[in-house]
């Protein structure tokens, strides 16, 4: 009898497939079943497994240095990932802190947030607040999770949450915008109930208002409509607060531009970065620094108070360079759009007409679909019934082999399904097609399950 296993996984009673390889977009299980890999993981894949040139690179940085503290040195691929990222913004986030997770990134650029008013010729020592939005995801160690509006994940810890950090309605047309009002007057609404809250703390305590470009696991794939960065940077201007996005799931390319931020020309004061800078093969994120913070630091104690034993690792550099030369290099941007445009004609051509498909939204390789039990009203499912989830397992199984990524609590936290779906920047209009040749199999047999159980 084989023993039980060893690693504490994310449920204890549910022990995940062994994965044994992984070529391009598929990976292949030790029965040597393959799965067509749709999701990249948590969206982290995105030029697929075992792309040569970069494993190469990180061989290489293995043999000639494994790993050096950056208190003492720094090292050649840690200085041009840097580089390459701030050229990436014209130069405009001016610095770069290169970390092994979101979760990091987010508690640096929190922690930074508010160094930076302290480092002020006249310091504003009273800011110590934070705005973000509900159902939102910014990572999952206790500083970002309290930054996060994700009720599932915050629940079991809310008493020793910060208490600092409020929340503001998300940016989800889907669910929040009122019939018959325009993008103009939903973003105009949503400024309003921000700047309601900067006046309701004390403007003069809040550090940052926090979001995501584009929410990915909270919500599946919801972008922002048309003008709501600039809406939402131009109340946090008026109150002397910065302004940080969470591009860790949907930047670096991702959307179809390298930041998400690109497509409405609205810079941050800080970015969050990850999933797609190393592609997964190495653990590594980073936080990218607008030029005043920066230079508030350089006038004041020169020093950013906070550190990690494994920050601009070595490997996970080069990793990360490796990564951006491929995308950069083969033109892979434009791909992204040019197979986004793809997958969404698909998706919508096959499930918009199902009975139980709300909506389904995105931008670039970046797609989500949303499931409700009325299509009219949009009521949710019940929860228990674990509608994402289902399809998330159906779809791992024979005859499918596809990975979709389920969540929950699309709704209003708790309540609500969806799935989600984010390709190789590298994929080919075939895989497309038959990503979602097998989403819609999928979806359509799991509903045929849960209404035969219902009935």
């Amino acid at each position: 009898m084989t023993p039980p296993s060893a690693v504490l996984h994310r449920h204890l009673h549910r022990v995940p497939y062994l994965a044994s390889s992984g070529k391009g977009s598929y990976i292949t299980l030790e029965d040597g079943r393959r799965i067509l890999d749709a999701t990249g993981g948590a969206a982290v894949s995105c030029l697929g497994h075992g792309h040569e040139s970069v494993t190469q690179a990180m061989v290489s940085q293995i043999t000639q240095l494994s790993y050096c503290h950056t208190a003492f040195f720094s090292i050649k691929p840690f200085e041009e990932l840097a580089a390459f990222l701030r050229d990436s913004t014209g130069g405009r986030m001016s610095k770069v802190y290169i970390v092994g997770s979101g979760s990091e990134a987010m508690e640096a650029a929190m922690k930074l947030a508010r160094q930076y008013y302290l480092e002020l010729d006249n310091p504003q020592s009273q800011r110590t607040r934070f705005i973000a939005r509900k159902q939102s995801y910014h990572g999952i160690t206790l500083g970002a999770l309290s930054m996060g509006g994700h009720t599932f994940r915050r629940q079991p810890f809310e008493p020793i949450l910060l208490p600092n950090v409020s929340h503001v309605s998300p940016c989800n047309a889907y669910r929040g915008r009122r019939d018959g009002e325009s993008d103009a007057d939903y973003v105009a609404r949503l400024a309003d109930e921000l700047d309601g809250e900067f006046r309701r703390l004390g403007p003069e305590t809040v550090c940052a208002f926090v979001a995501e470009p584009v929410v990915g696991a909270a919500l599946g794939c919801v972008p922002s409509v048309p003008g709501y960065l600039t809406a939402m940077k131009s109340v946090c201007d008026k109150y002397g607060a910065l302004f940080i996005l969470d591009e860790v799931m949907s930047g670096m390319g991702r959307c179809g531009t390298l930041h998400t931020w690109e497509q409405e020309d609205v810079v941050p004061d800080m970015q969050t970065i990850g999933k797609g800078l190393g592609g997964g093969y190495a653990p590594v994120a980073g936080l990218l620094i607008g030029e005043k913070i920066v230079n508030a630091l350089d006038k004041g104690t020169g020093s950013f108070r906070h550190g990690h034993t494994y920050q601009g690792h070595p490997v996970s550099s080069a990793a990360a360079l490796a990564v951006q030369k491929v995308i950069q290099g083969e033109n892979l941007l434009e791909n992204v759009r040019k197979m986004g445009d793809v997958l969404q004609s698909e998706l919508k051509m096959r499930l918009s007409s199902h009975p139980h498909v709300g909506d389904i939204r995105g931008k670039g390789l970046f797609w989500g679909i949303e499931f409700v039990k009325n299509k009219i009203t949009k009521e949710p499912f019940d929860p228990s019934l674990g509608i994402g989830y289902k399809i998330q397992d159906k779809g791992l199984t024979p005859p499918y082999g596809i990975s979709i990524y389920g969540g929950q609590g699309t709704a209003d936290g708790i309540q609500g399904d969806h799935v989600l779906l984010a390709p190789p920047y590298n994929t080919t209009k075939e895989e497309i097609v038959l990503i979602a040749e097998l989403v819609q199999r999928v979806v359509e047999d799991t509903f045929t399950e849960v209404e035969g159980l219902s009935g």
